[in-house]
Parts: structure tokens; sequence; C-alpha cells
């Protein structure tokens, strides 16, 4: 099992074609995933998509999702450095427009696994949660998914 979609809301109004514009220049020039208008049962919303398998539909509604805390999603990459790759574009991009929110972690080590990770924020009501996780030799799990390109 794995991720497919989430739909996330927001207030009517809210998603404008100037907010839309913000959220496609980070999502999509900073994470590279295709964002588009989508239309469903005749309501206009905006779609995020990773790869062809995930997406995150965001939608305009009169009650909307209001998260104030860590709420978040995971993105696992495979690497540390493809991890520490986004961050760094993701600070870049916080230079430029301060609504972006980084929260910086030391790396979790455990006996088994060592997360590196960070979450970010930004203009969407929850957190992304970018990580990689390191198994050291014999406690790699039995199965795990991982994306390749076709």
């Amino acid at each position: 099992m794995r991720f497919n979609h989430m739909e996330l809301t927001f207030a009517r109004g809210a998603l404008d074609e100037e907010t839309r514009a913000d959220i496609d220049r980070f999502y999509g020039d900073v994470l590279n995933w295709r964002c588009s208008p989508y239309e469903l049962f005749g309501q206009p919303g905006h779609l995020l998509v990773p790869d062809e398998g995930q997406f995150i539909l965001l939608m305009e509604v009169d009650e909307p999702i209001h998260s104030p805390s860590y709420d978040h999603l995971g993105l696992l990459m495979d690497t540390r450095e493809e991890v520490d790759d986004v961050l760094e574009a993701c600070q870049r991009y916080q230079e430029k427009d301060d609504r972006l929110r980084l929260k910086l972690f030391d790396d979790i080590v455990t006996p088994t696994v060592t997360q590196r990770a960070f979450y970010v924020r930004y203009l969407l009501p929850i957190w992304f949660d970018v990580c990689a996780l390191e198994y050291p030799p014999g406690a790699e799990p039995a199965r795990r998914w991982r994306f390749t390109e076709g």
C-alpha cells in the first residue's frame, strides 16, 4: 500500500489565480510536481501531481481544513543527499518568499533506522515532511516501495 491521493480544502475564493500561480511556482518549479487546474463535480479545483500514481487535490469549500499544528504528509526520498538538495532549493525559495516555512531537524537516529528530514509548508494547510530513511546492514525492511523511472 502507498499514498494515492489527498484532498486539501480552502475557504471559498482562496484559490484565486494569483495564489494558484504561487502554488505552481513552488510545487512545480522546486518540487518538480505537475500542477494544473482541475474540475470536479462542476467545481473548479487545482491538482498537484508528484508522479502518475499520486496527487493532491486542492478544493474550495464552506468549511475548510484548519491545521495550526504540525499535521503533515511524509514525502520519502531515496537518499539523504536528495533531502538536502530539496532543503537547499526550499531555502533559496524562502529568500524571495517569506511565506515559505521550514522546520529543521537533526537526524533522528535509532538502532534500526536513521531518518534525515525537514518540514516545509507553503500556502497549503499542512506541512510536508521531506525525509530519507537509512538502514544499517541487516536492518533493511523485507519489503519497501522504491520509485523507478519507466
